[in-house]
């Protein structure tokens, strides 16, 4: 009921200021909703803001909280509804797919054709912003979403070296555990729940084995022994979070990682610009890596932005907004701060940390060898209703409802239900 109560007033707000507020589009600006709210999101798109400003095209900001977006679509949903779509809109994935089957966005290819999209964005991320042969949407970026965050202070004090292995991981759980720390900080959301298992899947399964259950959904893998494996492994990280982890948001639980309550944090690489934020250093106060078992692979989500109709031709202010978050220089600058990679393949890694160069470095490595993956728990593996079903039997197990055995008994049902 309090969710409910939570998204009503979140709609109930963002009509009524879009209410009281000429459309931007029509005064020579952009209107855009999204959810970056935190910290280190806000600053990243502030970056972007300033751009457009500098070309003298305003920015009419409709944030609607929630790290996974949920909210913000059901916003979006009601206010399509009503016949006010925003100028443009933060999307991921397979819900880009479908508005432009609904017919909801307007049409990128001049742009892109301008600006040569097809040669310098990967296929991967072109598989989302490009439908039917139209582009709709302008990625921004390219987020990994198994990372594991550290404290480096934490980890050194209690003779901790980066786990390379599950049971180096167990181990370091363990240790921390016993001195009084919290060993692993989590906000009790279904997205964060899903986030924790992508890695914890791909770690067990393997990269042929993720593939076959989240993006094929081979019945014979998501019912398997692998998957069991995965649960009891979730199991085993519930049992090192807080008493007070249920409704956390993600970036409450990186401040606990920034300030030594807690030692890791398996969090996607926007969790970096938290760190950043609050004046931290990689490789002196934080550090960055794969999921154990993970080094090989990446699954990853794009932010893209979405370019609803406005009842006609693309505008110049959606066509200006569209070049601005393709440009290089834009594509550096705002991913050194927002955490996360450039969408370009042709942007230079000089301006970022050893934490984006890395990233940088794993995601050519990933799309080259083939071990590049659509993140299940971030809807780039499958359609919105095979992921929802899926968190829902994760959270479920997450939160006691389910023993292992039988949580692959529900998603193996959740799936085939779903599809």
């Amino acid at each position: 009921m309090r969710s409910f109560l939570k998204t009503k007033t979140a709609i109930v707000l963002a009509l009524s200021v879009t209410a009281g507020t000429a459309s931007a589009d029509g005064h020579g600006g952009v209107e855009v909703l999204h959810w970056w709210t935190s910290g280190g999101e806000a600053a990243a798109l502030n970056v972007l803001k300033e751009d457009l400003e500098g070309q003298g095209i305003g920015w009419t900001d409709m944030p609607v909280a929630g790290g996974g977006g949920e909210q913000a679509m059901t916003v979006l949903r009601a206010r399509v509804t009503a016949g006010n779509a925003p100028t443009a809109v933060q999307g991921l994935g397979f819900d880009i797919i479908d508005w432009a089957e609904q017919g909801a966005l307007a049409n990128l290819n001049d742009v892109a054709a301008a600006e040569n999209w097809d040669a310098v964005i990967p296929a991967a991320l072109q598989r989302f912003a490009k439908v039917n042969g139209e582009w709709v949407s302008a990625p921004v970026n390219v987020h990994s979403t198994n990372w594991v965050w550290a404290n480096k202070s934490v980890l050194d004090a209690n003779g901790i070296a980066v786990p390379e292995t599950w049971d180096d991981f167990v181990a370091a759980m363990s240790t921390l555990k016993a001195a009084g720390i919290t060993p692993i900080a989590h906000g009790g959301q279904a997205w964060q729940e899903a986030t924790v298992f992508d890695g914890v899947a791909m770690s067990v399964l393997g990269p042929d084995g993720y593939k076959a259950a989240f993006i094929d959904l081979d019945e014979s893998v998501l019912g398997g022994d692998g998957m069991k494996e995965a649960f009891d492994r979730m199991a085993l990280i519930r049992e090192n979070v807080d008493d007070n982890f249920s409704g956390r948001d993600w970036n409450l639980a990186t401040s606990m990682v920034i300030n030594g309550e807690a030692g890791f944090q398996m969090m996607g690489d926007w969790a970096k610009g938290e760190f950043l934020n609050a004046g931290k250093v990689p490789g002196e106060d934080f550090l960055c890596f794969r999921f154990p078992g993970t080094s090989e692979q990446v699954t990853f989500n794009a932010d893209q932005f979405m370019m609803f109709d406005q009842g006609g031709a693309v505008s110049d202010q959606q066509a200006a907004l569209a070049t601005a978050i393709l440009s290089p220089s834009f594509q550096s600058a705002f991913n050194v701060v927002k955490g996360s990679v450039p969408a370009r393949t042709d942007v230079s890694d000089e301006a970022f940390d050893a934490c984006g160069k890395k990233g940088m470095a794993d995601l050519a490595a990933a799309a080259s060898s083939g071990n590049l993956f659509g993140s299940m728990a971030h809807g780039h593996a499958n359609p919105a209703s095979v992921k929802n079903a899926i968190y829902d039997v994760v959270t479920a197990h997450f939160n006691g409802e389910y023993d292992s055995a039988t949580a692959v008994e529900e998603l193996v049902d959740a799936v085939s239900i779903a599809q």
